[in-house]
């Protein structure tokens, strides 16, 4: 009977599981309806979807594998997991690819289907790693997974490649029963994706899936997560690109004001397209670009309009975009762009992730071309940080550059969803008021506490101005070829970004005020949060300082750092952050660097932190 396992129940504060199989297997459907399924019993949870780089790579082989790995919690967590407990592998490049994440003595369902020669040879295995030692240790339960599918879903008329695509929900099933969950929300899913008789053969192969599950003699257990204890309130679960989208809404409705939004489709930024578009009736218009270059020209354009123009991309497109920025540094409009970070350089690794545009997003501009730059750290963060790039921008009349990375784009976790009421609103620069009665316009003159001149949009009677990408005479705006003036507005442009240090929040440490300081920025939030816990927990003296703004830094951020005997600075990247900071404030600032296109474990920082510490004595 579902829902009723029958065997014995083992409590756990946490559990990881991880779905893996072919690019055409729907393992992120699976681990997606898993997710859910999860928010929806009160956990907390975090995600990390692994997709392969190929569109379509051959099935079967390594290069095609794509994973899902989730923890699910009573707990605040901060992490997908270091490695799961829990390894469901549909065919062999799967189960070798994922095999060494998986922690010791863990257990491996496996469909055994799917290991015959043909498909070893596709994974380029001498051997079946089943037979030859390799998941030596772990606990193997072999599943004839494809069979039983066939047979749940026979009475359905499906073709032989039909019911095969049904095992993924066979798969959820399993682990459905393994941990427990209820699974009304993907019934539903399925009644409302799927029309006869792919709904009828789903709903059963997953029914089957459990009742098999139930049944298995080598799986003596399962295993129950209680509810975490969150702050009381309504909750989402959601993804950094989700979060994005919604931040961006808030903030233009907030400075009432209308959002365009140009892209062109780049991994892993694309969802923020798709998901704008779906908030018409917010005043927002979305348009896909010819190119990345025509995608931040007509978001450009659109500030001139008087709209709040954005636009988002991934890795090589942030290149193509840094003409168009320095424009709208040199015209003083705002403007928001986005940058998911991927493994680079060039095409690089599309669908992992990595940290490594830090360097191009401060200095990769031609000349003086200084602009604001934020760093999400959570996928829920992506909303208060696109929110923030909104008032920034508006604030100081200019292009705000955010980053995060396709972690966090992807990734996903429950999120409370804010008092719309209590969130502020966005005060803008927009003018249709001549700034000098009786003289010439001024359209660049400044407002003495941030520099920003006002926001005359083109058209509006008796303040026509002239306004490009030429040198601005100080005040009129005029073109100005003289080398005084430009340097002066060189300065001025400079003091402009340095001003916004004073409405950003100050740079508060967790933990200790002496010992070790753990900067990070970004998606190394979690695992640096959670290792110097871990840390403190065993009595060290250690911190977590993570920077939301990385231009300007916070104005309290150099005396922070020389509080503390040593900093640590975890990046996936070769130590970008940390040059800044050896820069800016002469501290030692020790790199740790990871480019593996996978976010760093906590027992990575945690073996840092202690190495550190015990150099210290």
């Amino acid at each position: 009977m579902e829902g009723v396992s029958q065997k014995p129940v083992e409590q756990r504060t946490s559990v990881t599981i991880c779905f893996a199989g072919d690019s055409g297997d729907g393992m992120q459907v699976t681990g997606s309806q898993f997710t859910s399924t999860s928010a929806l019993a009160g956990n907390d949870l975090a995600t990390l979807p692994d997709f392969p780089a190929e569109i379509r790579a051959p099935a079967g082989t390594r290069a095609g594998v794509s994973g899902f790995q989730i923890q699910i919690s009573s707990e605040d967590i901060f992490t997908p997991g270091d490695a799961p407990e829990v390894l469901i592998a549909m065919n062999p490049a799967a189960l070798v690819t994922n095999l060494g994440r998986l922690r010791p003595a863990g257990t491996v369902i496996v469909n055994i289907d799917k290991f015959t020669q043909a498909d070893l040879d596709k994974a380029d295995l001498k051997s079946n790693p089943l037979d030859d030692g390799t998941v030596e240790g772990y606990l193997v339960i072999p599943v004839k997974l494809s069979t039983l599918t066939k047979d749940a879903v026979a009475p359905f008329g499906l073709g032989a490649k039909e019911s095969d695509r049904c095992k993924n929900f066979f798969a959820l099933g399993i682990a459905y029963w393994l941990y427990n969950r209820d699974f009304e929300y993907t019934r539903n899913y399925i009644r409302a994706k799927f029309k006869e008789p792919y709904l009828s053969a789903n709903l059963a192969a997953m029914q089957a899936g459990w009742n098999y599950a139930l049944t298995m003699e080598l799986l003596q257990r399962s295993f129950a997560v209680a509810p975490a204890k969150l702050t009381p309130g309504t909750y989402r679960n959601i993804t950094g690109n989700e979060a994005l989208a919604i931040g961006l809404v808030t903030g233009t409705q907030k400075a009432g004001l209308r959002l365009f939004f140009g892209s062109y489709p780049i991994t892993p930024a694309s969802d923020i397209l798709h998901s704008l578009a779906r908030y018409k009736n917010y005043n927002v218009t979305t348009f896909q670009a010819e190119d990345e270059i025509a995608a931040a020209c007509s978001a450009i354009g659109a500030s001139y309009g008087g709209a709040l123009g954005i636009t988002a991309t991934s890795g090589p497109g942030l290149a193509l975009k840094g003409e168009a920025m320095g424009l709208a540094v040199m015209a003083e409009i705002p403007l928001v762009v986005i940058d998911v970070q991927r493994g680079g350089p060039s095409t690089g690794l599309p669908t992992k992730t990595e940290q490594a545009d830090l360097n191009i997003a401060i200095f990769g501009r031609n000349g003086e071309c200084p602009m604001p730059v934020l760093a999400a750290s959570t996928p829920s963060d992506c909303f208060d940080i696109a929110f923030e790039a909104v008032r920034l921008a508006l604030r100081f009349m200019g292009p705000v550059l955010v980053l995060t990375d396709g972690y966090l784009a992807n990734g996903s976790e429950p999120w409370l969803l804010p008092d719309v009421a209590s969130i502020p609103s966005i005060p803008t620069r927009r003018t249709t008021e001549h700034n000098n009665p009786g003289g010439q316009l001024l359209p660049y003159k400044r407002d003495a506490e941030s520099l920003s001149r006002p926001w005359i949009v083109p058209g509006t009677p008796g303040l026509e101005h002239r306004i490009g990408g030429l040198e601005k005479a100080e005040n009129t705006g005029s073109v100005s070829y003289d080398p005084v003036n430009h340097e002066r507005m060189i300065h001025l442009r400079q003091q402009k970004v340095d001003a916004l240090a004073a409405v950003i929040p100050l740079a508060e440490p967790v933990g200790d005020d002496h010992g070790v300081l753990v900067v990070g920025w970004g998606s190394t939030f979690g695992s640096i949060r959670q290792a110097v816990i871990s840390a403190r927990m065993d009595g060290k003296a250690v911190a977590h300082l993570h920077l939301r703004h990385l231009n300007p830094f916070p104005k309290n951020l150099g005396e922070v750092l020389r509080r503390y005997d040593r900093v640590i600075v975890p990046e996936m990247n070769l130590g970008q952050l940390s040059r800044m900071l050896r820069a800016d404030f002469l501290v030692n600032a020790q790199s740790l660097t990871k480019v593996q296109g996978q976010p760093f474990k906590i027992s990575e920082i945690r073996a840092a932190i202690d190495d550190v510490v015990a150099k210290e004595g």
